[in-house]
């Protein structure tokens, strides 16, 4: 089975609709060890294809639009936040506290690009100085595994580097490993808004559909950025006194609005919003939420027949299941970093990485392409049941290291029936990025990777300040 039929499958697609599907393949897109560029194929496929599919039925059009991925405009989205510039400036993508170390015993790799991080971080080894020497020295003193447990009990993020092996007997691996890449529940509440027919060009699936975005950091924001793409009116919604990175929320924040709100405050505009909403994505630590009664659950019993997709690092379940986590974190646990890295440096191997931010960007994709099913899904049944999906980084990065295996359900090579044309190397990203103005300033970056017959090809508005729209559906 080849990856594009397993996240097709995985999502609730109709096999008969791959057909639709071609592939413009360019040698060295996003070139690894692992087959990164396939899992990105596949994830922003699926995406595309129901996209496509909700476009059609919604047009009430006789077939389903015809999807093309094109390796390049793939290989260039999935590195977005590199290609963006402001006026002209490249963000910063990691701060100085944000890489591997050395242990006494191989390697730990750190999280700490928001300052509340980095201070939990040096609390947790002890210091007050925040120079990478000062970090490094206390580091080398100290077991990978016992910094990881430190550092997560002063609420920083820290993980040991481990192989593939050492992941498979973790008991987080094991519970990882029994879920589907893509969790799907149903509720008994139906109520969700009927959405019109479309007609105009260009094609916008999610037109009219009403996201209240709840995330945070990358592969979250990469989702609601792809639904605002398609036509939805998408709200992202962060508490006043955590500020998103600059870079990251202008990167990640085409086609949205944003608003601050606190929830303990202000919780009668929080359900204003939510009693007129179409779907809720959150991408907090399992458990964050909780607190303010925003499960699954409860968020379907307040708004019926809403579409929740829930987002995590570690998984909803087994003992990480309320760690923090990000991409680098979850590369370095699972086992990839030490596939991408140099096995002749080291107890462990000097540790590598992935060409891109993949397990972000690529379950971004696939968290797009569950919500886009699950429209679809309301529409044929007509009874609009509420439903939630769910994914983790550590499920799509089980699906890379071990869906390479020939002859696995998951498998990510290509049969030559899937590419239909090959345009050799991907020399450069420049035919996928444009500019245009903003708020923010001029802006040049990475234009989207999902494209069907007469769809989109640009967002239809810049991103604007963080936390400058107002709390209300527009």
């Amino acid at each position: 089975m080849t990856g594009i039929k397993f996240a097709w499958s995985a999502v609730g697609g109709d096999p008969a609709l791959l057909p639709r599907v071609s592939t413009v393949a360019r040698e060295s897109a996003l070139h690894a060890h692992l087959p990164v560029r396939e899992l990105a194929r596949s994830c922003v496929g699926a995406c595309a294809l129901a996209a496509a599919e909700l476009g059609a039925r919604r047009a009430e059009l006789s077939e389903v639009p015809r999807v093309t991925l094109d390796d390049g405009a793939i290989a260039t989205a999935f590195v977005s936040e590199r290609h963006l510039l402001v006026d002209g400036r490249a963000p910063v993508m990691f701060a100085p506290l944000s890489r591997f170390w050395r242990t006494a015993d191989g390697w730990v790799r750190t999280h700490a690009n928001y300052p509340h991080h980095r201070s939990r971080l040096l609390t947790a080894l002890g210091l007050t100085a925040e120079g990478p020497d000062a970090v490094g020295t206390a580091l080398a003193e100290r077991s990978s595994r016992d910094v990881e447990e430190a550092v997560y009990a002063a609420g920083g993020l820290a993980v040991a580097l481990r192989t593939p092996e050492e992941w498979a007997v973790h008991e987080q691996a094991a519970a990882v490993a029994r879920r589907p890449l893509v969790e799907h529940e149903r509720s008994d509440t139906a109520r969700a808004r009927a959405l019109p027919s479309l007609d105009g060009t260009p094609l916008l699936p999610a037109a009219g559909v009403r996201v209240l975005d709840l995330t945070r950091v990358i592969a979250g924001p990469v989702a609601t950025r792809t639904l605002a793409l398609l036509g939805a009116d998408v709200l992202r919604v962060d508490a006043p006194q955590s500020p998103e990175l600059a870079d990251q929320h202008t990167d990640t924040g085409f086609g949205k609005r944003s608003a601050t709100l606190d929830l303990a405050a202000d919780r009668r505009a929080f359900e204003e919003l939510l009693a007129a909403a179409d779907v809720v994505v959150t991408g907090y630590r399992p458990g964050a939420l909780e607190r303010f009664g925003l499960s699954a659950r409860a968020l379907t019993e307040r708004r019926p027949g809403l579409v929740v997709a829930e987002l995590s690092a570690w998984g909803a379940y087994g003992p990480w299941r309320e760690r923090r986590g990000f991409d680098s974190l979850v590369q370095a646990a699972t086992g990839i970093a030490a596939l991408e890295g140099s096995p002749s440096d080291g107890p462990a191997g000097r540790p590598g990485a992935l060409p891109a931010q993949a397990l972000d960007h690529g379950t971004g994709y696939l968290l797009a392409a569950a919500v886009l099913r699950a429209l679809t899904e309301q529409l044929a049944d007509g009874r609009g049941q509420g439903r939630c999906v769910r994914l983790s980084l550590a499920r799509t990065a089980e699906w890379l290291v071990h869906g390479m295996r020939p002859g696995s359900k998951e498998h990510l090579a290509y049969d030559t029936a899937d590419t239909h044309e090959t345009a050799g190397a991907y020399d450069a990203p420049g035919p996928w990025l444009t500019e245009r103005s903003s708020a923010l300033g001029r802006l040049r970056y990475a234009l989207p990777p999902v494209s069907f017959a007469g769809g989109p090809v640009d967002w239809a508005r810049p991103p604007g300040v963080w936390g400058a729209d107002p709390a209300r559906w527009a």
